[in-house]
């Protein structure tokens, strides 16, 4: 069988997007994945052609790719069929609405938008156009996740009831991100929360939310937030999130209790302080039966270990320790994709491993956060009305 040809452009030439590429031009028959081929047929810069030309060169983007200095001759081009937005999350509703308009597929980078009613109306608008939508959470798509995923739902910990995830950087915020990059910028829609908390979000809800049958899955019943705004700028440097579901996972048994979350982000203290993995798990799955740990870090974990409990008369058995690799030295990007390209190639409108309705979800809850800590964005940013000059 012929594999089937994702052709991609990418809006914007920042870092990640960088990252992203060299992801896509690794050979997909590395990962067990030769159903499927990826394309970079276009690259824009919303800056100047020139910056997009040289984007090209320094990947050795193969030909035919085009260079273009604005979005919207990207998402006119014909040779496009998948956009990946890749710009600050401030601009994603009006990037994504551009891209969705012009008749794309999109996938857009995390967090999704900067409110969950920006979040709807891309929803509605990729249903009413029949366009393939999905926000790019890659960690969910790694092996690693799958398999953590699997354990849970088939019981190996019992009865999963809290989860505590981690997802910081200990830096000097001052003389590091001062007042105008995008992490603590407010124009940006900076600030951990976004930035880095949907990480640590991510973490609670693919392991309480998403192992429970879709029809099972329900919203958190209670949301409990402290944020510590950075004195510079006001964006969030630090933010912890209770959360409590009133399901637990995998059975939900006939009398369901609740499970508990915390989420936590930070700018100033590190989740790996040595950058050695001395600290060990930034992720903590708790169940009746067990405990996997996930170590750091939360967006690209390499590492987990099932540690079961012990039993009243006897020995627990012994903990398995289990490492995931990244095929062709990649960063684990190229996972996300594959699964964009098979929605598409197959007609799906939204891929079950992120579907629209979780990222809904995720996006109200961080709504709730910012509600709770007072974390405002500037109206334009925030706004529900395409298009809006940013």
């Amino acid at each position: 069988m012929a594999s089937y040809n994702a052709r991609w452009g990418i809006m914007a030439t920042g870092w990640i997007a960088e990252v992203f590429t060299k992801d896509l031009l690794i050979d997909s028959s590395l990962r067990d994945a030769s159903d499927i081929k990826h394309a970079v047929t276009a690259v824009a810069s919303s800056s100047s052609k020139s910056r997009a030309e040289k984007f090209i060169s320094d990947l050795s983007i193969p030909s035919p790719v085009s260079a273009y200095g604005s979005y919207e001759e990207l998402v006119s081009d014909p040779n496009v069929d998948i956009v990946y937005v890749a710009t600050p999350h401030s601009h994603h509703f009006q990037n994504t609405m551009l891209a969705l308009n012009a008749g794309k597929h999109v996938l857009c980078e995390k967090a999704f938008t900067v409110n969950a009613a920006q979040a709807k109306i891309l929803c509605e608008t990729a249903k009413q156009k029949g366009l393939f939508l999905m926000e790019a959470v890659w960690t969910r798509f790694f092996p690693l996740s799958v398999q953590i995923r699997t354990i849970i739902k088939q019981g190996g910990i019992g009865e999963v009831l809290r989860v505590v995830a981690d997802n910081s950087f200990g830096d000097d915020v001052e003389s590091k991100w001062g007042t105008k990059h995008r992490m603590v910028n407010k124009d940006l829609a900076g600030g951990a929360l976004l930035d880095l908390g949907i990480y640590s979000l991510t973490w609670v809800f693919q392991t309480l939310y998403h192992t429970l049958p879709r029809e099972q899955r329900k919203p958190p019943s209670k949301i409990s937030a402290h944020l510590t705004p950075y004195h510079l700028t006001g964006a969030d440097e630090a933010t912890t999130i209770l959360v409590s579901f009133p399901t637990t996972t995998p059975s939900n048994g006939p009398t369901p209790g609740q499970s508990q979350a915390v989420a936590m982000t930070h700018l100033r203290v590190a989740t790996d302080p040595d950058e050695k993995n001395s600290a060990r798990p930034a992720i903590r799955i708790q169940g009746t039966k067990g405990e996997i740990q996930v170590d750091g870090p939360a967006f690209r974990p390499e590492r987990y270990r099932v540690i079961s409990k012990k039993p009243e008369n006897g020995d627990a058995p012994p903990v398995r320790e289990i490492q995931c690799s990244f095929p062709g030295n990649g960063k684990g990007m190229y996972w996300e994709a594959d699964e964009v390209a098979r929605c598409v190639r197959d007609k799906k409108l939204e891929s079950e491993g992120m579907p629209w309705e979780e990222s809904i979800v995720i996006m109200e809850v961080m709504d709730e956060v910012r509600k709770q800590g007072g974390l405002t964005y500037p109206e334009k940013i925030e706004s529900t009305v395409y298009p809006t000059p940013l």
